[in-house]
């Protein structure tokens, strides 16, 4: 028998053993309210979030003795207070589901996922920001259950889970959102949007987005570097001729320049590293970064149309890097975590490279005066927004382990696309 096997049932008898001792004690399950199994919950989560995993499958089994209403009541009620307490945290409902499927099992980002559509149940549509829905969407938080009878109830018969198996899930799951840190708010919470929340003039094209997405894919899966280059190509292309001709647009229409944070998640490991080629290709379109290495994402702070153009081009630059860092040779030491980290290290700084001396050799955003208030004022706006939302911030220095891993993926970085060849543009109205 595994140790893991040895663990589970070592669980086992504990958690069975602690609920004899409760009802040799006269403590018995189906005598509390909702109230009381909130509580009891609550404070098992709260045990578990310090360190002792070992009082999650006790209390689940203790507490699956609980009338069928009453723990379904407190179920949601422990999960609605986590959530009111979140939300002016500043997280968001797709961060709250990478958190957990990160840190959880796919009962937990399941469990997770209804409990958010239940809160946003509460509110009329419109008074959500656009941003808000579109995550829920992305996550498909939707009311899928009867309303009738209680979710909890529902969701261990659609997982096939007993109750002691789903309440076991609800606690790991409760403490790891317990556990979450406070971030900056970058949105409005549900119910204070007002409909109008999105910038005036930003004007980000759905269609040429949609376009260059399109491109990207089909760039990211060609076998054919030369087919893929021009694709890429002429996804920059597409995306820099948008924002050049919105920012002449703002600049006639006199549209004051506003900025905002959105947040990339990165997939582990080399978090750190591969945050760092995000806040290069952040740097390079008048954005600016900040990370969250242990947690997982980058926030990053910028007009809305630069940040979209930074999220695509990071996208593909990633994988570019990904596949470019498997490839390298075939030694031994190109598999290692030292090596692996050096490569994107200086994948990250090469690429910094590249494209700040694309933007200094570039006379885009000189060909035309009307361009200059526009993007002084857009400037000014990033760093407000920065200063309002990280007012201290520490830099941190990585060290490169790897002299080969360095100079491999510096050499990944001068073959990557970045879509620099492109024909120069001329300002259209």
């Amino acid at each position: 028998m595994g140790s893991s096997d040895r663990a589970r049932r070592a669980a086992k008898q504990h958690a069975r053993a602690r609920h004899a001792q409760r009802m040799a004690d006269g403590v018995d399950a189906r005598s509390l309210d909702a109230n009381g199994v909130a509580a009891r919950l609550w404070a098992t989560a709260t045990d578990y979030s310090y360190g002792q995993k070992k009082v999650a499958a006790g209390e689940a089994a203790f507490l699956a003795d609980a009338d069928d209403r009453q723990l379904g009541l407190a179920v949601a009620g422990v999960f609605d207070r986590a959530l009111n307490f979140l939300w002016p945290s500043g997280w968001l409902p797709y961060d709250l589901v990478q958190v957990v499927r990160r840190e959880c099992d796919d009962f937990a980002t399941g469990l997770v996922v209804d409990v958010i559509a239940a809160d946003m149940t509460r509110y009329a549509e419109a008074t959500i920001h656009e941003r808000w829905r579109d995550q829920l969407r992305q996550i498909e938080a939707r009311s899928w259950w009867r309303h009738d009878r209680q979710h909890f109830e529902q969701w261990l018969a659609r997982h096939i889970l007993t109750r002691e198996e789903g309440l076991e899930v609800a606690i790991v799951a409760l403490a790891t959102l317990m556990a979450l840190p406070k971030l900056p708010l970058i949105l409005p919470l549900p119910g204070a949007s007002t409909g109008t929340d999105a910038p005036a003039g930003v004007g980000v094209d759905q269609k040429v987005l949609a376009k260059v997405r399109g491109l990207l894919a089909k760039a990211e899966s060609t076998e054919f570097p030369e087919e893929a280059e021009a694709l890429s190509a002429k996804a920059q292309e597409l995306m820099s001729r948008h924002a050049f001709e919105r920012a002449l647009l703002d600049a006639d229409d006199h549209v004051p320049q506003t900025a905002s944070s959105r947040r990339v998640w990165l997939d582990t490991p080399y978090v750190g590293a591969k945050a760092q080629l995000v806040a290069a290709v952040a740097a390079a379109n008048r954005s600016r970064g900040v990370v969250y290495e242990k947690i997982g994402f980058i926030a990053l702070i910028g007009a809305d149309l630069d940040l979209e153009i930074t999220e695509l081009l990071s996208t593909s630059l990633l994988l570019q890097a990904t596949r470019a860092m498997v490839a390298a040779g075939a030694g031994v030491d190109t598999r290692s975590r030292t090596y692996r980290q050096s490569f994107l290290l200086a994948y990250a700084t090469r690429i910094g490279q590249r494209l700040r001396a694309a933007a200094e050799e570039s006379d885009d955003h000189t060909a035309d005066d009307r361009l200059l208030p526009v993007l002084a004022d857009r400037e000014q706006a990033v760093e407000e927004l920065f200063e309002e939302l990280y007012p201290t911030t520490v830099k941190k220095s990585y060290t490169v382990g790897s002299a080969a891993g360095w100079e491999a993926g510096t050499a990944a970085a001068d073959q990557a696309d970045i879509g620099l060849n492109r024909q120069k543009l001329t300002p259209t109205r």
